[in-house]
């Protein structure tokens, strides 16, 4: 149970500046990832706004998610920013209660006179990810490459919102390289690298060489174990490049701290976007490749090349990336 009013010490304000709040999503704060991303953009708001504010951040975050929510409301704040993929129904549900609040739901959209809802364009950024990979993945000129056309994704668990991404990651992929195999798997977990690092292991072990992360913190295991096995991790949501110089293949970018930002400086200025949504792809910058700063010198120019040309199918709407969670499961992710 979260005591927010009393732990966070807030005090009354006035209706069109009362504090902000960040629900933190189960991989919490820490794993260098979307959490973390979407906080720097939370900070950024708030010292451009001069708004007060805090993160909200629970291990029971998904079980006790219409607690988590109505409390954060009781709280006194006048706007609830929801980074958590599995509080969907429950903010529809507790915004319906408290008319005067304002909430943002990302990844998703919701209903409702108070909520905005805000997408990004995760199966673009992660085409771009599967080409790359289905191209390198057969070029033994690159160290730590096999002949074997296998590559592989993990995700943190089983939904459309993560789909969303795998499924990018197998268009590009294949649009790439027809022949290329894609083992997926799910760690039904998001902050527990050592399962990360199991199932890695074990897809380097089917022939893989490059493997996405889609899970949060438990995608450090995934990094670790591409480092370990002379491998490639593929990063997400943020730049995790650096984390292992060398390692990292390159990063699918998700400017959730832009999206964040951009909901509080609205709200604050009394713009906010209440029943829209706000979507972020590769054209608005909201998603895209890492600048590959520790590997780009590794691949071969005809690589890069093939993937900017991707890109740019993308951007001009010669490609039209499959969206899971509008149009729903393709006959080749069940």
């Amino acid at each position: 149970m979260l005591a927010l009013v009393s732990a966070l010490g807030l005090s009354a304000a006035k209706a069109d500046d009362r504090p902000a709040a960040l629900i933190i999503s189960q991989s919490g704060l820490g794993d260098q990832s979307y959490n973390d991303l979407a906080y720097e953009g939370f900070k950024r708001g708030l010292e451009a706004t001069k708004l007060e504010g805090r993160p909200i951040e629970s291990k029971e975050v998904v079980a006790q998610a219409v607690d988590i929510l109505r409390r954060a409301s009781d709280a006194n704040f006048g706007l609830v920013v929801d980074l958590e993929y599995a509080h969907g129904d429950a903010l529809t549900e507790v915004a319906k209660d408290y008319p005067d609040t304002k909430y943002v739901i990302l990844n998703q959209v919701r209903e409702g006179a108070n909520v905005a809802s805000v997408l990004f364009q995760e199966q673009e950024g992660s085409y771009l990810a599967g080409t790359l990979a289905a191209l390198v993945t057969t070029d033994t000129s690159i160290k730590g490459i096999n002949a074997e056309p296998v590559i592989g994704v993990i995700g943190g668990t089983k939904s459309a919102g993560i789909d969303k991404f795998i499924a990018g990651y197998m268009e590009g992929a294949k649009a790439a390289n027809p022949d290329v195999k894609v083992l997926v798997a799910y760690s039904n977990n998001f902050a527990d690298p050592a399962i990360g690092l199991q199932m890695t292991k074990a897809m380097f072990e089917q022939g893989a060489d490059i493997v996405y992360q889609i899970a949060g913190g438990t995608g450090m295991g995934v990094i670790q174990a591409a480092k370990e096995a002379g491998h490639y991790a593929i990063g997400v949501d943020t730049d995790q490049d650096g984390l292992a110089p060398g390692s990292v293949l390159t990063s699918m970018i998700k400017r959730t701290d832009v999206a964040v930002e951009a909901m509080l400086k609205d709200y604050a200025a009394d713009t906010f976007p209440a029943g829209k949504t706000a979507a972020f792809g590769l054209k608005e910058g909201g998603v895209g490749l890492s600048e590959m700063e520790h590997t780009k010198e590794l691949i071969p120019a005809a690589i890069l090349e093939k993937v900017e040309a991707a890109k740019q199918d993308i951007l001009s709407g010669k490609v039209q990336v499959w969206n899971v969670v509008t149009q729903g499961y393709p006959d080749w992710l069940k």
